[in-house]
């Protein structure tokens, strides 16, 4: 019987985090400043948990590994993407993260390039997002010299954006900001800046990586062109946010639901998180009710689907 994998969240305490998981999708969070939601994970360091039918209570990098045909037998050796949603109740560290090459060599796991869909911002939020040096002796310069107010360029954000963020990016998300964030499965963060904060646990500040920071960060920077397109399906629409050959690893889709969408699978499997509204799903005459925050994979034996109701969801397929 075909059917979609509904997941259990992982949960991570952050020190930039807060509580909006809680407030805003109902989630029951484990005590702490919450920044992250690891939603659809197969990552060994908050892998998901499958919450029904034939693989319930089974880790989805278990069954990944074990029936590759429910994922169009993959070449990737372990499930390439990671969904999730991150409560910047403060800001994020200023960061990079390598990509395949620097980082299958010196973390031995994938490198990390990754999107923002903007769930919410506050007004006047921004990001940090892409440097100004012109040269890699140039940046070396500036983060040897600490002119970071130089070095990092600010972006205004809204609700409703969407940034995309290739390996190599300087960037971080500031306080006020909700996100659902795809990236390849990876947690690889070289901190290049970060306030100089103290870790509540330990009494010291958080580790830097200037040297790492410094192999992986692309210069010049150069904004990635993004050419969102929306496709009407009568009073429902489907925007495609990103997608090859501007992002190699995974294609990124907006759903917005007023009735009725019917779908085919352009990928193997299909990644699917609710972001707003509610409504049902139905998959080989099967109805299944979604809400807000509720996060499913639709594997390669499901083909067709049908979503019913009021929704906001962002969905992925992996490329590789």
């Amino acid at each position: 019987m075909s059917e979609p994998f509904f997941l259990t969240p992982v949960f991570h305490e952050k020190i930039w985090g807060g509580r909006r998981l809680a407030s805003d999708f109902g989630y029951q969070l484990p005590d702490g400043k919450i920044g992250e939601c690891w939603a659809i994970s197969g990552h060994p360091h908050g892998p998901s948990r499958i919450e029904n039918g034939r693989f319930k209570g089974q880790l989805l990098p278990d069954v990944y590994r074990e029936h590759p045909e429910l994922f169009g037998n993959s070449k990737s050796p372990v499930f390439p993407l990671l969904t999730k949603i991150l409560d910047a109740e403060a800001s994020l560290s200023v960061q990079v993260h390598p990509d395949d090459e620097y980082a299958e060599e010196h973390e031995h796991e994938l490198g990390k390039t990754e999107c923002w869909y903007v769930i919410h911002a506050e007004p006047g939020a921004y990001l940090t997002y892409g440097h100004t040096a012109k040269t890699k002796a140039q940046l070396k310069e500036m983060i040897d010299g600490a002119k970071w107010d130089q070095l990092f360029l600010k972006r205004p954000v809204k609700t409703g954006d969407f940034v995309y963020v290739p390996s190599g990016t300087i960037h971080a998300l500031n306080k006020g900001i909700v996100v659902l964030e795809t990236q390849q499965s990876s947690d690889t963060t070289y901190r290049l800046y970060d306030y100089d904060r103290v870790d509540a646990t330990t009494g010291q500040k958080r580790a830097l990586h200037l040297q790492q920071s410094e192999d992986v960060t692309t210069v010049p920077f150069e904004e990635p062109h993004l050419t969102p397109s929306i496709e009407q399906r009568g009073t429902s629409s489907i925007t495609t946010l990103v997608a090859p050959p501007t992002s190699p690893y995974f294609s990124v889709y907006k759903w917005d639901i007023n009735g009725q969408l019917s779908l085919t699978a352009q990928r193997p499997y299909t990644l699917v998180s609710v972001i707003d509204g509610e409504g049902t799903l139905t998959v080989d005459g099967t109805d299944y009710p979604l809400k807000k925050g509720t996060h499913l994979l639709l594997p390669a034996d499901v083909q067709e689907w049908t979503l019913t109701g009021h929704m906001t969801i962002i969905a992925s397929t992996s490329t590789v």
